[in-house]
């Protein structure tokens, strides 16, 4: 099963760049992508399924701003847009859980926390309430796949110049120490798991300085999986050839 997770950056214009090829050429089982920045009755109906069977969107209550889809080719056992009794994160449009049998699945474009202390602390919630919920899971038995933006780098490695950054957020220390605490949870960086001191490795790149063409970038974008499913995992990687966005996609395929 491979699954590929992708912030767009506003789908209709990932549309318009290319993400049907990407998608044709690719060919994910299942197709996470963030910041969609569209209600699904603003988009063109090839958009609103993308070639699968079944799509699952999360939009915000504020229009061009956020959203999550999941396009998938099996029909979940169940859907969910909010953490289990918050359902306050479900007006920004970041959240598609979804139960493929095997594991759930939670698509996430998480909170960016620079503009300002109110959303800083939104962030920093938003972290906590995931980790609680997560644990909860866990303890029921239930394999678990986390994959989006996290908008969070977790080490050194993971940005292009650490010591600079670690006062911005994104890669500040108790973002970083919140990254820790959850794979201590029990998952797993696919992509570290196959690569774990590949350099200049990045996801996501600040265009207004021209930070793809000089690799100047963030790895934010991940595909975590609970420990239960390392047997499974076969493959990782960011695909960073792929253009169309300010990020590029990530991809992980378990054998299931």
């Amino acid at each position: 099963m491979k699954i590929v997770s992708w912030n767009v950056n506003g789908i209709r214009a990932c549309y318009k760049k290319g993400l049907m090829e990407f998608v044709n050429a690719e060919k994910p089982d299942i197709f996470c992508v963030q910041e969609t920045k569209a209600h699904i009755d603003q988009v063109e109906i090839e958009t609103r399924k993308l070639g699968w069977e079944y799509s699952f969107w999360s939009s915000a209550t504020k229009k061009g701003y956020s959203g999550v889809a999941t396009f998938v080719h099996q029909d979940p056992q169940a859907v969910q847009f909010h953490f289990d009794n918050i359902p306050e994160y479900e007006a920004e449009g970041r959240i598609v859980m979804s139960d493929h049998g095997a594991f759930d699945l939670y698509n996430i474009y998480f909170p960016n926390g620079g503009s300002g202390e109110e959303r800083h602390g939104f962030k920093q919630k938003f972290l906590k309430d995931l980790n609680i919920h997560l644990k909860e899971k866990l303890k029921t038995g239930r394999q678990v796949v986390v994959v989006g933006d996290y908008n969070v780098a977790h080490d050194n490695i993971d940005v292009h110049d650490p010591i600079r950054l670690s006062k911005v957020s994104g890669f500040l220390p108790e973002e970083r120490a919140w990254f820790d605490s959850f794979l201590e949870l029990g998952f797993i960086d696919t992509f570290r798991y196959f690569k774990p001191a590949e350099a200049k490795r990045y996801s996501w790149w600040d265009m207004r300085t021209f930070g793809r063409v000089s690799n100047k970038g963030w790895r934010i974008d991940y595909i975590c999986i609970s420990k239960g499913l390392e047997k499974y995992l076969s493959s990782a990687d960011i695909l960073d050839q792929v253009q169309g966005s300010d990020h590029c996609p990530v991809v992980a395929t378990l054998d299931l």
